[in-house]
């Protein structure tokens, strides 16, 4: 039977494991470099070799102290643990909200923005926020069944936040925590207030009359959904065959380190992400040996069937300007129920990582709004 207890929890990486670590870095081996050494091809050796030198000298337990000053627990849904970050406002006007990361992130994309949504200015919206790892990243380790979809994630986490006691809450989401919190709008469980995305995932569908109604800064963002295409082959190799590259991660940290790329690449040279946080995310996925996990959940997505079907509850977009560029033509197509949309001219698909404050800040614009 599941044990449907909420644990407190710390993030205590042994020493051995750190002194493994720090041994396999003190052996890294750079592949042949490819001409030119450049991000054309994939990430280039002249990054790596920085960002090994940095590893080696990366401080995980100051990294460990600043993620364990929150308070963190896990609990098991349908037998799967899921490590989540809880802290509560004092505010009496606070609005539940869970943040949901991006790949290949984890809870930690968070962490420069949990004060200023629990504690923000007198009159500014105020939340208790909700941290999960989704099953397979970070601290919910291992995944213990296949299946775990978007659509199943969005009812766990509604799950998750009935058992904290919440009967209304939000949800803010990035990349994969965009598409969850969209699959929480489709579930609309009662309660529910709304979603705030950086990304709406919509296409065209093929009808001409839906280009007749494009913006110049529309054509703008396919010409970024087309190079996306063209450099997201990890989408294709995680969604068929994510065990083979999975055991390459997980026993190589400059593999795990380069396939992290999109970090650093996602905006074709734009990212603003410090190293230090590239490493720090890169440390969380290696220590949880979570490899296996996140590949594995583009892989149970593309198994899954898509039905065709329209989010109807309240929905607000934050577009930035080096990121994926959601095309309000085909969104509204697909949800039908979008109250706020914003464009920065600044920041890119690890929004939270770059802008914090940007983003904080139209959360609380959104949900404000709601009420």
């Amino acid at each position: 039977m599941t044990n449907t207890s909420i644990r407190p929890f710390r993030v205590e990486i042994a020493q051995a494991e750190l002194d493994d670590l720090a041994d396999r870095l003190a052996r890294t081996r750079l592949p042949q470099p490819a001409p030119g050494d450049d991000w054309a091809t994939g990430t280039p050796n002249h990054y790596l070799r920085e960002a090994v030198a940095a590893w080696r000298e990366f401080d995980w337990r100051a990294a460990e102290e600043r993620i364990n000053a929150h308070p963190h627990f896990r609990t098991d849904i349908e037998g799967q643990p899921i490590h989540f970050i809880h802290v509560e406002s004092p505010r009496p006007d606070a609005i539940p909200l869970l943040l949901l990361h991006t790949y290949p992130g984890s809870s930690v994309d968070y962490l420069g923005m949990i004060d200023q949504l629990v504690n923000p200015a007198a009159a500014d919206q105020a939340f208790h926020v909700v941290i999960p790892d989704a099953p397979g990243f970070g601290f919910s380790t291992p995944v213990t069944e296949s299946g775990w979809t978007s659509p199943r994630i969005a009812r766990a986490y509604d799950a998750l936040m009935r058992r904290l006691g919440y009967d209304t809450y939000g949800a803010h989401g990035s990349d994969q925590g965009a598409v969850i919190a969209r699959e929480l709008g489709l579930l609309a469980p009662e309660g529910f207030l709304g979603l705030h995305v950086l990304q709406l995932f919509s296409f065209p569908s093929g009808d001409p009359g839906e280009f007749e109604r494009l913006e110049p800064q529309d054509y703008a963002g396919l010409e970024h959904m087309q190079w996306f295409q063209k450099v997201g082959g990890y989408n294709t190799m995680n969604a068929s065959r994510p065990q083979t590259i999975a055991a390459g991660l997980s026993d190589s940290p400059l593999g795990l380190l380069a396939y992290s790329e999109l970090f650093n690449s996602f905006g074709n040279g734009t990212s603003l992400v410090p190293l230090e946080t590239v490493l720090l995310e890169v440390s969380v996925a290696w220590f949880t040996n979570a490899a296996a996990g996140m590949t594995r959940s583009y892989y149970e997505n593309a198994e899954a069937p898509e039905p065709a079907t329209v989010n109807t509850t309240p929905t607000g977009v934050a577009v930035f300007a080096n990121d994926f560029q959601t095309i309000r033509t085909f969104a509204e197509r697909d949800n039908s129920a979008i109250v706020h949309w914003s464009r920065f001219d600044h920041g890119g698909h690890f929004a939270a990582l770059e802008v914090p404050e940007l983003v904080a800040s139209d959360i609380r614009t959104f949900f404000a709004g709601l009420r």
